[in-house]
């Protein structure tokens, strides 16, 4: 699964705190020749920005974000267009969000709620989509489960135990380390509030207390750290207990061996003909289940209701398939959700998880090639391990090329991350890539989305990337529905915009790369210039050159 990441990293030294931080075209382009004489942005994004940022215009905003808001004004304006049903297989949507409960796709063959397949389809009282996790949601990593259960071939379970006899003393070290310093800054803020006599203080006032002892000197100095971190400190403790919950999950429930997150499903997870599982219910399970719900938004958030946010793509209707875990989703899972989303009308398939073991891939494979049949493009989140996919010792499931040097499908496009800083900090630290395994890069870091129970925040993760090119999709196959889903993917890819510019790759100033040696196209996408592309290639004006294969 591949989590959002988190802004803090923490570190315990000695007796004292610290914190430690392929083809193009010339058909369209942005107005200038080339992006990367476009001046860097020099203020810090207002509160709209931060908030909006991967719609806006690289030239405009000097924010590399998709020109969604400037494909609106200037060519969709108020076009009619096709309704495209997009299905997100992820973690259960919040379906009853106030800015998703008027987007959302409905089983028009199906009567709700009286336990019958009344569209013979397979599945039952499946109105918005369809749950293949029944009632569990906490799961443990597939190479732990490998290990548990015996399955892939000796040689990958071999490698699942170095891999888990390694991560598991990692995650508990790192979870008792978040503790300590929770407690820590919980105790610091707590002295420093008494010493000022108020619950809310500035860094200013930290600065003006004289502190009168040893401890207080220790407890502003803690304080004055977490400045470096945070607006307040109650964002640093919030996102410190985030990671407690992270590192706790993956103790409790990830990387623990003993763990069975399946058992109350009784389905044979490793049995394809094993289908009768799951129910019509795809909606969350429990408020921290938001994954899927803020991936929906990004894609087709109510635009202009007054409320939240406006997702990418109007004229979607989302389809919600619980298929992902708080933990590694099943190869079972996914493939049945891919073609039940391909049987049930949708045209793309949002698919923001991935991992690094796959017993079962084979079944992922055939389902993509299932959807390549149907017309039915697939959009993929890269990863956020900050890792070169091209090396064969970072693998990253599902793909389609099988490791190979041909690819299986031509429908998956598969995406890595973008930050809102336009120059060499413009690719997000926690993005994978490679420049055959990664199609093209998208917005992607501190994303601000839909949450559960009518709820918005920012997110971030190529989890994030994967449906801005999803809503982008979209937008094309609405207003251009006579377009294959090929032809879909080589107009993003190509309509893209390039940067010859010197980027900081995985977070590392040594490892500088270009946008062409990162992805197989060297783009980064935009809505603007993919709408006008793909309007000159439905009129017969343009051709496509890129070789998706």
């Amino acid at each position: 699964m591949n989590h959002s990441y988190f802004r803090l990293s923490f570190a315990l030294a000695s007796a004292s705190l610290f914190l430690m931080g392929c083809g193009s075209t010339t058909l369209v382009s942005t107005p200038v020749e080339n992006i990367d004489a476009i001046p860097l942005k020099v203020s810090d994004l207002t509160e709209y920005q931060k908030k909006t940022w991967g719609h806006a215009d690289l030239v405009t905003d000097t924010i590399p974000g998709m020109s969604v808001d400037k494909a609106y004004k200037e060519i969709i304006k108020n076009k009619h267009g096709k309704t495209v049903v997009v299905a997100v297989v992820d973690s259960g949507i919040d379906i009853d969000h106030e800015d998703l409960d008027g987007v959302l796709w409905t089983n028009k063959g199906e009567r709700p709620n009286n336990g019958r397949d009344d569209d013979g389809n397979g599945y039952i009282d499946d109105i918005h989509g369809y749950n293949f996790l029944g009632e569990a949601y906490n799961e443990q990593l597939e190479y732990v489960r490998m290990l548990r259960l015996g399955v892939g071939d000796a040689s990958a379970r071999a490698k699942a135990r170095l891999k888990l006899d390694e991560a598991y003393p990692k995650a508990l070290q790192n979870k008792q380390q978040y503790e300590q310093i929770y407690q820590v800054v919980k105790t610091a803020d707590a002295a420093v509030k008494k010493e000022l006599g108020k619950d809310n203080y500035t860094k200013k006032d930290l600065l003006s207390i004289e502190p009168k002892s040893e401890e207080m000197k220790q407890n502003i100095a803690v304080i004055s750290q977490m400045y470096s971190y945070g607006e307040s400190i109650s964002s640093v403790l919030e996102e410190l207990n985030e990671g407690i919950t992270y590192f706790t999950d993956q103790v409790n429930y990830n990387l623990n061996k003993d763990f069975d997150g399946r058992q109350p499903l009784g389905d044979n997870p490793y049995d394809f003909n094993d289908k009768t599982y799951g129910n019509g219910n795809p909606k969350n399970r429990v408020d921290t289940e938001s994954h899927g719900t803020h991936v929906a938004g990004i894609i087709a958030a109510e635009r202009n209701n007054g409320k939240g946010v406006n997702g990418v793509a109007k004229n979607v209707k989302i389809m919600s398939l619980r298929a992902v875990p708080n933990g590694d989703e099943y190869d079972k899972d996914i493939a049945l959700a891919i073609r039940y989303a391909v049987d049930n009308g949708a045209k793309i398939i949002n698919c923001s998880f991935g991992k690094s073991f796959s017993p079962n891939a084979q079944w992922v494979y055939d389902a993509i090639r299932y959807a390549a049949s149907k017309d039915v493009l697939i959009v993929h989140a890269a990863g956020n391990d900050g890792n070169d996919l091209d090396n064969p010792e970072n693998p990253n499931y599902p793909n389609d090329h099988k490791f190979g040097s041909t690819e299986i499908a031509n429908n998956v496009i598969t995406v890595g991350a973008l930050t809102s800083s336009y120059g060499s900090e413009m690719v997000a630290n926690f993005s994978n890539y490679g420049n055959q395994n990664v199609d093209v890069f998208a917005p992607g870091a501190a994303i601000y989305s839909t949450l559960p129970n009518n709820e918005y925040d920012f997110m971030g993760g190529t989890s994030m990337a994967a449906p801005a090119v999803a809503g982008v999709a979209a937008l094309i196959r609405s207003y251009y529905p006579r377009l294959s889903a090929v032809q879909v993917k080589q107009i993003i890819i190509e309509s893209g915009l390039s940067s010859k510019a010197s980027v900081i790759v995985a977070g590392d100033p040594s490892n500088a790369s270009t946008f062409d040696k990162i992805s197989k196209s060297g783009k980064i996408v935009n809505a603007f210039n993919a709408l006008l592309l793909a309007e000159s290639i439905s009129k017969g004006r343009a051709t496509l050159t890129y070789n998706t294969k």
